[in-house]
């Protein structure tokens, strides 16, 4: 199978898993788009002091390179004033560019075939702005690693790349560079000056799958604004019910068509894992100690940031 020939393969199971997922009894904070099943509100969270972040101005996603026409028109009617992708150059090439209300296909593919960020302004003042911030490990490249395995169907070739471990352990990795990385680390802290600026939310943010960066992502800022961590960690697992159809789907499709003998060593790529968030937050301890030091120090964040955040995403106590 020639290179371009898996990456085919991986989209078109990958969309044919996302249009066959069942959406119903899943969590109510849905966004309840079609093509982006793991779209979701932040809002409801308790944080510090008995404040609540308010719904509709924080939401999170995966990508929405999939939405149909009713989504568009969904996302339209919540306001929505930005969306930032932080999906890479590869990721956005494979999949496809977003669809945003309001924005030209032409202009979101020119922004997003970018290696480096770049924002599209909106045509009329109450329109979108789109921000491509991509977040990018060569080191820890998922695409890359599953392109790799379905490009050589040997089950003993798939297995010595993913099996004994060694997919949970590049995702640990993954999350430890989101810490340890100098521009990632600018990246997200981007993402968190946008939703603190006095006319960032509504404001959404996603990855590929809304799982790990999106992830990351939220878990920082639920943390500044005083959310406890085991919510937080609640927050980051839900993605495994959402996008339970899409994994199942895209698993029996890779055994069914015969790319993989043992599609479940792909689980801990598709999954999230508490394992991987609690090691960047051991990183975190490890560098700075605290969450305050890598707030200053780590994201170069002050208190004008953490004081907009609080203004425009939580209720008054």
């Amino acid at each position: 199978m020639t290179e371009q020939q898996t990456e085919t393969a991986v989209i078109e199971a990958t969309r044919k898993a996302a249009q066959g997922a069942p959406d119903a009894g899943l969590e109510a904070r849905s966004l309840g788009l079609q093509g982006a099943v793991n779209a979701r509100d932040l809002g409801g969270y308790r944080a510090a002091g008995g404040t609540v972040l308010r719904h509709g101005v924080a939401l999170r996603s995966d990508g929405l390179n999939r939405l149909t026409d009713e989504d568009l028109g969904l996302l339209g009617s919540l306001g929505l004033r930005q969306v930032v992708d932080l999906r890479s150059l590869d990721e956005v090439r494979e999949a496809g560019p977003d669809r945003v209300p309001g924005l030209p296909v032409a202009a979101i593919a020119a922004a997003e075939m970018s290696a480096t960020p770049i924002t599209v302004e909106p045509a009329t003042p109450d329109g979108v702005t789109l921000h491509h911030v991509p977040v990018f490990a060569a080191d820890f490249d998922i695409y890359v690693t599953l392109r790799d395995a379905l490009a050589d169907r040997s089950p003993e070739k798939q297995r010595a790349l993913l099996g004994n471990g060694r997919a949970a352990a590049m995702m640990t990795g993954l999350y430890r560079w989101f810490v340890t990385d100098r521009v990632a680390r600018e990246r997200f802290a981007m993402v968190l000056r946008l939703l603190a600026a006095p006319d960032g939310p509504p404001l959404l943010f996603h990855c590929s799958a809304g799982k790990d960066r999106t992830g990351w992502t939220a878990a920082i800022l639920l943390t500044a604004l005083g959310v406890d961590r085991e919510t937080v960690f609640a927050d980051y697992l839900l993605t495994n019910e959402r996008s339970a159809g899409i994994v199942e789907n895209i698993v029996d499709s890779f055994f069914t068509r015969g790319l993989m003998q043992e599609p479940e060593l792909l689980l801990p790529v598709f999954r999230a894992e508490r394992s991987y968030l609690e090691a960047a937050f051991e990183e975190v301890a490890t560098g700075w100690g605290t969450f305050e030091g890598f707030w200053r120090d780590g994201l170069g964040l002050g208190d004008e940031v953490l004081e907009g955040l609080r203004a425009n995403l939580l209720t008054a106590p």
